[in-house]
């Protein structure tokens, strides 16, 4: 897969920026956060009354979700199954395109207390166990252990979980640890204002406030920034920005 670069956003964005869905601005007051899948749609989050909507690429509301209880939504990459987690609810949830809910994976009694899920297919999740201060995969199909690894950190800090070909990327709010299983090694890498992870084939991307930065050995290469953006994210095709309650797309040049 081929990454881009701009060094510049506000030349790239006088060439490429669309506002797109914008008759409906309601949408994007007191959001918080953005979510994009690779056919267009836009998913928002809103804390305030744990609501998670999707809308198709014209701005129509093809769903929408209204949680009891915070939840953190884990990737729209593939729409037909988006993973959830709750921490104070301790459990995955995975919904449909439509945002049906089609199967619930409870952690209690099974576990002390789950910190942050990553549900890595269908089958396994790694979990942040903070009562064993373990790194665990589980298969929750099967319902047993497949593996577990110490980790020691302050739970506390942690907002994101990702795992990749045996290597644990473990989001901080204000550090990236890059735990490698075979070794045991633990990098880190200094973050500001972090979000989320996010990973498209082999690359692995950080998502902050404002903008996108990817990872390349071992530091960060800024693939967009918007300095007045409220929130970014990207799909395959593109990149989108909400800024002063409108939100804009910039297509990726092939």
């Amino acid at each position: 897969m081929k990454t881009f670069y701009f060094i510049l956003l506000s030349l790239f964005s006088q060439v490429s920026a669309q506002e797109i869905f914008n008759e409906k601005p309601f949408a994007f007051e007191n959001i918080s956060d953005l979510f994009a899948d690779d056919y267009g749609n836009i998913y928002i989050y809103k804390k305030a009354d744990f609501s998670f909507t999707k809308y198709s690429p014209a701005g129509n509301q093809l769903g929408k979700l209204m949680f009891t209880l915070p939840f953190k939504i884990q990737s729209v990459q593939n729409p037909l199954s988006i993973p959830a987690f709750s921490e104070n609810a301790q459990e995955l949830r995975f919904y449909d395109q439509n945002l049906n809910l089609v199967q619930t994976v409870e952690f209690t009694p099974r576990f002390g207390f789950v910190k942050m899920a990553y549900a890595e297919d269908l089958q396994q999740i790694w979990l942040l166990d903070e009562s064993s201060k373990n790194l665990i995969l589980y298969n929750f199909r099967d319902d047993y252990v497949i593996a577990s690894f110490p980790f020691k950190a302050d739970f506390d800090l942690i907002l994101d979980l990702l795992v990749y070909e045996d290597v644990a990327y473990i989001l901080h709010r204000n550090a990236l640890s890059i735990f490698k299983f075979k070794s045991g090694e633990i990098q880190e890498i200094p973050v500001s204002n972090p979000r989320r992870l996010l990973r498209e084939n082999s690359q692995i991307s950080l998502v902050t406030k404002n903008s996108i930065l990817g990872l390349e050995n071992n530091s960060f290469k800024v693939v967009f920034e918007s300095d007045t953006a409220d929130f970014v994210d990207k799909n395959s095709n593109a990149f989108f920005e909400i800024k002063d309650n409108k939100l804009y797309l910039y297509p990726i040049k092939k």
